[in-house]
């Protein structure tokens, strides 16, 4: 995969993340193998634990648990990336340490926050870019544009340089439809006309230090690949990779999905990514779901060779 240019190069090599989940570990593993100090906050102990083990510092943090001496601790970070969803309450990393925050501005370099392209609700398949009103079908859609508000102010009255980052569907290793096929789980829906965009994890990566190399205060930017496509299709290629019958087609509506599964299937959009290449000069590593899942098929058959 071809990664932008690296951030690391004569710039102060301190990340902290706010909530180390999949995609900003998937961040973290490949600026901490570039000597990086990475710290950040899980909820629970067992989590902290694991990413001790890892040689990440972690934090507990929650909205009513904030970090201790957070001025002092954050002081030490010169880049500093949210993916803690906002609540029904509103963002927890600003309503917590906004202040502490602000505060570190004369130093902090690069102030991400991940979104999601939720934000732009339902086009009937049509596409959306970053000048795309936003127009959220649900209450999380809704929150998320408030917490984005809630960022974008934060950089703007204390000359943070905050940027938006608004992610489609994330799948990568551990976390894709050949896992759920071969779990039994995968589910091949279909509804004529619907679409989603979807991003592997490790392009995440790639448009974060694309943008910690070129910050822009106030940018905003969709995380996609080049391949909208319904979810049906990308089921049925799974299946023919590893080679197994798909499961049958069923309508969404008649599927047992959560409330959270079910929301999705309320927006049917296509979402552009042209800013991440023409700005950040970014080249994808999968520009659509088949480069994706091969390249885990891939990786699973090249750690079993070696032996782990």
């Amino acid at each position: 995969m071809a990664a932008a240019a690296s951030s690391g190069q004569g710039a102060a090599k301190r990340l902290f993340c706010f909530g180390l989940g999949f995609s900003a570990l998937t961040l973290a593993a490949r600026l901490g193998a570039r000597g990086w100090s990475i710290a950040g906050t899980a909820r629970t102990a067992e989590k902290r634990a694991a990413l001790a083990a890892r040689g990440i510092a972690a934090h507990r943090f929650e909205r009513g648990a904030r970090l201790p001496d957070a001025a002092r601790l954050l002081a030490g970070f010169d880049y500093i990336l949210s993916s803690v969803p906002p609540d029904a309450a509103g963002d927890p990393v600003l309503d917590e340490h906004g202040a502490d925050l602000a505060a570190q501005a004369p130093h902090l370099r690069w102030v991400g926050y991940l979104s999601t392209t939720g934000v732009y609700g339902d086009r009937a398949g049509g596409w959306v870019d970053e000048a795309s009103a936003l127009e959220p079908t649900g209450e999380r859609g809704r929150r998320r544009v408030a917490a984005e508000r809630g960022w974008l102010a934060l950089g703007e009255a204390a000359g943070l340089p905050v940027q938006l980052f608004r992610l489609a569907g994330i799948y990568g290793p551990g976390r894709n439809v050949i896992e759920q096929l071969r779990a039994g789980t995968a589910k091949r829906l279909r509804r004529p006309g619907q679409i989603f965009s979807r991003i592997h994890v490790e392009d995440i990566a790639t448009v974060l230090e694309a943008s910690m190399a070129k910050p822009r205060p106030g940018g905003i930017y969709n995380l996609c690949d080049d391949d909208p496509a319904a979810p049906g299709d990308v089921v049925a290629h799974a299946a023919e990779l590893i080679g197994i019958e798909p499961p049958p087609e069923q309508s969404p509506d008649d599927a047992a999905l959560s409330p959270m599964a079910r929301s999705f299937w309320d927006d049917n959009k296509r979402v552009r990514n042209d800013r991440i290449k023409s700005e950040l000069g970014v080249r994808l590593g999968y520009p659509s779901y088949r480069e994706g899942l091969a390249a885990i098929l891939r990786a699973e058959a090249d750690a079993t060779r070696s032996g782990r």
